[in-house]
């Protein structure tokens, strides 16, 4: 029986151990068509050769510059040959029969454009993700299916979801050629939440797969209290907001944001006198002002073409 092959992607930041036990997972799982690609955004401090020391039949691409979450990917792409393609955060682990489901979802439905599997947090038994109600058009704020629950089978049923989850989702090939690569200009945080949004207004359905399973370490590259994520956290929750709601819900989830979410958290950063994480806020909200024409999406081909001129060596 034909089965497709998937590219499964991850994105290394100075994480080169980390990803090398990614790896190790994704050495035991059982579905026999898969080629695994790790981009490596530029790390600064921490050389990845022991990726391709410890595993020489990966694909590894050595990027000039940080890319971003969305670039790095996005270089991947270039790169990739599955019918499937995977996006995987290299701060994960697999059970070894996850991509089996997956793949079985869009082999039998024509209309699904991505999917993400069941996310527990590793080393314990708490869901971080299993599905999706969505991002409130009015508020600007989600909720997870789910989330820090402990797992004992009550969200073992796979359903249509409203978002995926970014440490790793599914795409269909096809569906990347009509909707277009990950948006870059997010680069870190809310890109996946801006890409399902397209995908779905393309015609597709996004979903959760219950029978698929991985274990996400969380925040290792980034850093669960670091700067660089409540700038990118705060100035994207506001990208995402104006590329994805329009007329009242967009004023009224600006404003939820910009009168109530805001001001509590820059008064928690002056309480503890966090004045980086303070400057780091409002400068996310500055590039909001000084960046107005964010509303459309970046063509799938000239973004295509001007990753294959910036590709590296590739490693084999």
């Amino acid at each position: 029986m034909h089965k497709p092959l998937v590219s499964i992607i991850s994105v290394n930041f100075n994480q080169a151990r980390v990803t090398c036990q990614m790896l190790a997972s994704l050495e035991k799982v059982s579905y026999p068509a898969v080629e695994v690609i790790i981009v490596d955004n530029a790390s600064p401090s921490d050389d990845p050769g022991c990726i391709e020391e410890e595993y020489p039949h990966v694909k590894l691409i050595r990027s000039q510059k940080n890319l971003g979450f969305a670039g790095g990917n996005n270089l991947g792409i270039a790169e990739a040959r599955g019918e499937y393609l995977l996006f995987l955060n290299n701060d994960t682990e697999v059970d070894p029969h996850f991509l089996e489901p997956l793949v079985e979802l869009f082999e039998k439905n024509e209309t699904a454009g991505i999917a993400s599997p069941k996310i527990i947090y590793y080393g314990t038994d708490l869901i971080q993700y299993a599905g999706s109600k969505g991002i409130n058009p009015w508020t600007g704020r989600s909720i997870t299916i789910g989330h820090l629950e402990k797992d004992r089978g009550q969200h073992n049923k796979s359903i249509r979801t409203e978002l995926a989850d970014g440490a790793a989702i599914m795409v269909p090939r096809k569906v990347i050629q009509k909707v277009g690569l990950m948006p870059e200009l997010f680069f870190l945080y809310y890109e996946e939440l801006d890409w399902v949004e397209s995908i779905k207004r393309a015609g597709y359905s996004c979903h959760y797969i219950a029978e698929s399973t991985i274990y996400h370490k969380e925040s290792i590259s980034v850093g669960k209290e670091s700067v660089l994520k409540t700038y990118y956290m705060n100035r994207n929750r506001l990208l995402y907001i104006r590329r994805n709601t329009k007329g009242a819900a967009f004023l009224s989830s600006s404003l939820v944001f910009l009168l109530a979410a805001i001001p509590k958290k820059a008064l928690g950063y002056g309480l503890k006198r966090e004045w980086k994480h303070l400057k780091a806020l409002s400068r996310g909200l500055w590039w909001n002002i000084a960046n107005t024409n964010v509303h459309h999406h970046l063509p799938y081909k000239a973004t295509t073409s001007s990753y294959k001129e910036q590709k590296q060596v590739v490693l084999k």
